[in-house]
């Protein structure tokens, strides 16, 4: 991102310090194309979860290096499932094998694997409006 912006990583280490410290930035991620790093197995892992569980099982979950997601959701009349997780390994059948030990560590074994078929849409979210160099060297 420095060098994006044209000044040196310490510089721009400071000017973030100082955005959180002001409560201009909450927190900073990246987003990782899991396809370019070899993972093309992907699901959807939904899980039903007795209510009072959900917390305590959505922080196991969510705790597996193989999540990129962990929501809990309301269910419907026919479809009970309250907590999902998005899982990524190298096939289907690693991601089948990550599933299991999810469901041993959280001692859930009801869940429905939806296993994804083909990426429709994938862009980066866009949070930050109006920032630029000039506007990080302003602050720098």
């Amino acid at each position: 991102m420095a060098e994006l912006v044209g000044i040196d990583t310490k510089r721009l280490l400071a000017v973030l310090d100082n955005w959180k410290r002001e409560g201009k930035l909450r927190r900073i991620g990246s987003i990782v194309d899991h396809l370019k790093m070899g993972l093309s197995g992907g699901a959807m892992i939904a899980w039903r979860v007795e209510p009072e569980r959900i917390e305590q099982v959505g922080t196991t979950l969510a705790g597996f290096k193989e999540i990129s997601h962990a929501y809990e959701r309301k269910t419907a009349e026919n479809w009970p499932y309250n907590l999902y997780t998005m899982v990524h390994g190298v096939d289907i059948q690693e991601v089948e094998q990550i599933v299991k030990r999810m469901s041993r560590a959280c001692k859930v074994s009801d869940y429905r694997i939806l296993i994804t078929q083909k990426e429709l849409k994938k862009i980066p979210p866009t949070y930050v409006t109006g920032l630029s160099a000039e506007n990080i060297k302003e602050e720098g």
